[in-house]
């Protein structure tokens, strides 16, 4: 029974040491693409602004208030490993308010429109002024709200910006989901690198229990 017993610990101990070694080769090939896109978006950023000039493209350009675009979010693998990913937001609620604002000044022109007809007399048209006044008054403070969706960073740059400056945001892009997935398999080599641990040491332990008890068998 010890000798199986520590035939199958050995089993197990290589395969979570054949498993460690391809996750390590993994995360190696991760980390080389992902410094290769940080180099490759520094160096699109640093052509956009020799091409547009060093005050074209900094931190001035931000917009007063930024909200993330793309959110991290762990959760808890299958394998009971913790996991990172990306939860990138849709830019659909910037087109859903310009709906909302057109539909609610469709009637505003509609009423212009009535007002110019010669059959109302002067008090309509001091009526239809004032609620039409009214409601610009209301719609006014909506578009000033709604003005901050959003949007895609490069048009802080300009609404032409140069092809290089596209190309950097693409790399960064792309930077930011590699590294929720270089923060998983991080976390999976570490986990791997602690049972391979714990597995060592049991099967130190059989050894130990195995050669006592054949030290035994000899004595007697």
């Amino acid at each position: 029974m010890g000798v199986s017993e520590l035939e199958e610990s050995s089993l197990l101990l290589d395969e979570k040491l054949l498993q460690f070694m391809d996750q390590l080769e993994l995360l190696e090939e991760k980390r080389a693409t992902l410094n290769s896109l940080i180099e490759q978006g520094w160096f699109s950023m640093s052509k956009a602004r020799y091409s547009m000039g060093n005050k074209q493209v900094s931190a001035l350009q931000y917009a007063s208030e930024i909200e993330p675009l793309v959110h991290v979010h762990t959760r808890t693998l299958d394998s009971g490993d913790l996991g990172f990913c990306t939860e990138r937001l849709s830019q659909s609620k910037e087109s859903g308010k310009d709906v909302t604002s057109v539909e609610d000044i469709g009637p505003q022109e509609e009423g212009v429109r009535r007002r110019n007809k010669p059959k109302k007399n002067i008090k309509e048209k001091e009526a239809n002024d004032k609620a039409s006044g009214e409601k610009a008054s209301e719609v006014i403070p909506e578009k000033q709200i709604d003005q901050n969706p959003q949007q895609d960073p490069l048009k802080w740059f300009g609404i032409l910006v140069p092809q290089s400056l596209k190309q950097a945001q693409s790399s960064f892009k792309q930077v930011i989901e590699l590294s929720a997935e270089i923060a998983t398999l991080q976390t999976a080599v570490l986990n791997t690198r602690q049972e391979l641990k714990n597995n060592m040491k049991d099967k130190h332990i059989l050894q130990e229990k195995t050669s006592a008890a054949l030290l035994d068998k000899v004595s007697d």
